[in-house]
C-alpha cells in the first residue's frame, strides 16, 4: 500500500471498505457518506480511490491480486458509498483476497452479505454495472412477505399455567 498524502489541514484517510468476488467482476464498496469529488483511477494490476467527506478526506491505493480491464471496469457513488465493479482480466479465476499483499488491513473487509460460493453462482448473475447499481439502488424494506394466512394469538393461549415446584 502507498503513503497517504497530506492534504491541508487534515490527514488523509483510508476509508472503510467491503469486497466480494464473482466469476466475471471484484465489487468493492467504500464506505464513505456524502463523498464530493470522488476520483477512481484504474490500472491493470491496481486502482486508486479519494474523495472529501465533510472534513475528512480519503485516499485508498490498492495494488490488486490480480489483473483487471481499466476500461470495462466502473464506479458509481451514492449518498452513503461509491461502488466499483472491477472487470477481471481472467474471467473464472477466483480471488481469495482483494489485495496482492497477504496482509490484514484495518480498513478493509469481506462483504459476507453478498460472498457465495460460485457453485451457487448462476447466469442471471451481475452481467453489468448498470445492474449492479440498480439493485443497490432499489434495496429497502418494502419487499416483506404478505402473511395473511397467519393465525393472530393472544395473550391468553394456555401456556401460562404453573410449573410445579421443583424437589
Amino acid at each position: 500500500m502507498a503513503h497517504l498524502p497530506q492534504h491541508g489541514p487534515f490527514p488523509t484517510l483510508c476509508a472503510i471498505a467491503k469486497w466480494y468476488d464473482r466469476r466475471d467482476f471484484v465489487f468493492v464498496e467504500f464506505c464513505v457518506e456524502d463523498s464530493k469529488d470522488v476520483h477512481v483511477q484504474f490500472d491493470k494490476s491496481k486502482f486508486e480511490f479519494s474523495c472529501v467527506s465533510r472534513r475528512d478526506k480519503y485516499y485508498n491505493d490498492i495494488e490488486l491480486f490480480g489483473e483487471i480491464d481499466p476500461k470495462q471496469s466502473k464506479h458509481s457513488r451514492t449518498d452513503r458509498s461509491v461502488q466499483c465493479c472491477l472487470q477481471k482480466a481472467e474471467v473464472g479465476k477466483p480471488w481469495p483476497r482483494l489485495t496482492k499483499e497477504k496482509a490484514k488491513f484495518k480498513w478493509l473487509s469481506v462483504d459476507f452479505n453478498n460472498w457465495r460460493d460460485w457453485d451457487d453462482d448462476s447466469d442471471e448473475d451481475m452481467s453489468s454495472f448498470d445492474n449492479f447499481s440498480e439493485m443497490m439502488n432499489n434495496m429497502g424494506g418494502d419487499d416483506l412477505p404478505d402473511f395473511d394466512g397467519a393465525e393472530e394469538h393472544d395473550s391468553t393461549d394456555g401456556d401460562d399455567e404453573k410449573m410445579p415446584d421443583l424437589e
